[in-house]
């Protein structure tokens, strides 16, 4: 391909510049030699599709070479799978169709971006790049950069043709070609700690609006990516290269007892340069115009570098939430901070903060959201019993969908509490669809959403929909492990014990990902990895469950005796909660360990009846594999909606 047009190809973290013949990950270039790329490029062209081995053979050893092709494939397909990480056993990109070639099986992006006329070994960021002019001693030769230029559109336009065709259905991301912008946390400048609410909901607010500013131009990365850099940002390379973003926008806050200052700089990261900057005084009752003041001015200026002129009045930034009392507003970041703890206390206090808001305006549409959320989550996380907190969860997300049916966060609530707890999948799907559409840039909508494609057994879908996720809050420690629970429960272990290995190192504490990798041993019959790694976590977590956990490695690996005693020290350990759902996947565990297959039929009974969200799981989770035949299972299944 000419140097005068590039097309960058996405697929997962890693990204191909075909143009300077590269493969990158997280910006950095991977060592990849050429017939392990050719290989790459055949089979990233036609995703979804078997490329046979006499294709191989034909492009990259002519009829006329002298060369052992079957051990020169295989060595070099080798080559390929160790460079991105990849199994031959439980393939997560590359799949092999034995005896006729080999299929990928990721989804695959086209991203199309004019090169500078100095070559870059750089993958340069996933926008639309500025016009290059060529000087007036060059312009004698413009006839011939026409026709490379006409050569270039044709190339792209058919190759966009030919990827929109192979792409999944479901894959409305928003145009690849859009700008990235970053909203780092505002700075705490009040020398009060416990003023990090105010500042860090202005951060959130700020993004929330600017996400509606012109979706189809720029997006905006989630907060809880952009989090990681609250009070020690760093680098703004090395932000933007984590990120993805070409603009950051940084901010500050101050505030006395009646009035706040901000003061905003928006950088082009590209040459350091700053497009705007701007310092707000206002009585701390017009916060809220202030955000929407800010946000507006930032996306005009956003519009005007990019395209030479303001955008569609029609596009405005309108404020997020209506007008309302300042004093429901600071309680409601009061909740939204003590909510991203995700704790039991932590939940407590969020829920009163949004009740008191509510208090202050019945017409607060996002304090409703967040109270719902607050609810769904106490179950979700077990610190509660659905019975006890579902139904508050729904009448706080209708509520919020009366006072406002175009809230985006509502309507995925809304979709996870009648997934969950109503297994009335139609409905739900429908809810997470129309949320999708509503935001597109909202990734906990499509990471929820995969999820409820996981548990229907779609995984294709799924892992599509987990792709956008990631895109949108690529350092979302949740999000990459849900990811891995969609690799697991598509029996992918290899590939899931790798993403969850990595999410550990990270952050060594995360409990999720901490039983997901011990799941996943179990079920790649690595059992003292298993073994191991529940010990390690036993130091730092003394919850019964890791002893049920344990009691089925120890099934699982044929050690009965010693299952045994893990099941008689987890009863006795938990003896006051054997019979609570909110402790329902433990006492499976335990059920199974101590192989008494009707007493896990009547915990999974118990379980429908308390509608708990451990059933959700019943289609995939590879524990329930030894009980598919029972008749019981299968009408349990039928039940839940989840029979084929």
């Amino acid at each position: 391909m000419s140097e005068s047009c590039r097309s960058l190809l996405r697929f997962g973290d890693f990204i191909v510049d075909t143009g300077a013949r590269t493969l990158h990950k997280f910006g950095h270039r991977l060592k990849l030699h050429r017939q392990p790329f050719e290989i790459l490029l055949l089979l990233i062209a036609r995703p979804g599709e078997v490329v046979t081995r006499e294709e191989l053979q034909a492009k990259l050893w002519p009829k006329d070479t002298f060369v052992d092709f079957e051990n020169s494939l295989n060595a070099a397909v080798k080559k390929l799978r160790q460079t991105i990480g990849d199994s031959a056993t439980e393939p997560r990109f590359i799949e092999t169709v034995p005896r006729i070639g080999y299929r990928f099986m990721m989804p695959v992006h086209l991203q199309a971006v004019p090169a500078s006329p100095q070559t870059s070994t750089e993958v340069p960021p996933e926008s639309a790049l500025p016009s290059v002019h060529l000087p007036h001693s060059l312009m004698r030769r413009r006839w011939a950069a026409g026709l490379v230029a006409i050569a270039c559109a044709a190339l792209i336009a058919f190759t966009a043709v030919y990827f929109l065709h192979f792409r999944s259905h479901v894959d409305a991301t928003p145009p690849e070609t859009r700008t990235m912008l970053a909203v780092l946390p505002f700075e705490n400048l009040t020398g009060d700690a416990t003023q990090d609410y105010l500042s860090d909901g202005l951060t959130e607010e700020m993004i929330a609006q600017l996400e509606q500013a012109a979706p189809q131009n720029f997006g905006v990365i989630a907060p809880s990516s952009v989090m990681e850099y609250k009070g020690a940002p760093g680098n703004l390379d090395e932000i933007a290269r984590r990120l993805g973003v070409e603009y950051i926008l940084e901010g500050s806050l101050r505030r006395d007892s009646e009035r706040v200052r901000i003061n905003t700089q928006l950088i082009r990261v590209q040459d350091r340069s700053v497009v705007s900057a701007h310092q707000y005084d206002r009585e701390l009752t017009s916060l809220l115009a202030l955000q929407s003041e800010i946000a507006q001015e930032i996306a005009d200026e956003i519009q005007l570098t990019l395209g030479g002129h303001r955008g569609n009045p029609a596009m405005s930034v309108q404020p997020a939430v209506a007008p309302v009392p300042y004093e429901a507003y600071d309680l409601y970041l009061k909740g939204r901070y003590f909510l991203s703890a995700r704790s039991q206390q932590a939940f407590v206090l969020a829920i009163d903060y949004f009740q008191q808001a509510i208090a202050k305006d019945p017409n607060y549409a996002r304090a409703y959201a967040a109270l719902a959320d607050a609810y769904a989550l106490t179950s979700s996380y077990f610190q509660a019993s659905p019975q006890e907190v579902i139904p508050k969860a729904r009448a706080a997300a209708l509520k919020a969908l009366q006072l406002d049916n175009s809230l985006a966060e509502a309507h995925t609530s809304l979709a996870l509490i009648t997934e969950n707890y109503d297994w009335d999948w139609q409905t739900a799907g429908k809810e997470f669809r129309l949320a999708i559409q509503l935001d597109p840039n909202y990734p906990t909508a499509h990471q929820w959403y995969a999820e409820y494609l996981m548990w229907r057994g779609h995984f294709d879908e799924a892992f599509a929909e987990s792709e956008l996720a990631r895109q949108l809050d690529p350092l979302s420690l949740v999000i990459v492990t849900d990811h891995a629970a969609i690799l697991y429960n598509s029996r992918q272990y290899a590939a899931a014990i790798q993403e969850l290995r990595t999410t550990l190192e990270i952050k060594p504490d995360f409990t999720r990902a901490h039983g997901l990798l011990i799941f996943s041993y179990i079920a790649a019959k690595q059992f003292d990895e298993a073994l191991k790694d529940i010990e390690k976590w036993r130091r730092t977590n003394d919850s019964p469950g890791i002893l049920a956990l344990q009691a089925y490695v120890y099934d699982r690996s044929g050690n009965l005796l010693q299952a045994r005693r893990s099941v008689a020290e987890y009863r006795q350990a938990n003896v006051e909660h054997l019979h609570d759902t909110t402790w329902l996947s433990s006492a499976i565990l335990t059920c199974i360990a101590a192989g008494q297959r009707d007493e896990v039929f009547a915990d999974l009974q118990k379980g429908f009846l308390e509608r708990s969200n451990t059933l959700t799981s019943l289609k995939v989770d590879p524990i329930y594999d030894p009980l598919r035949s029972d008749p019981r299972f299968q009408d349990l299944l039928r039940r839940v909606g989840l029979a084929d």
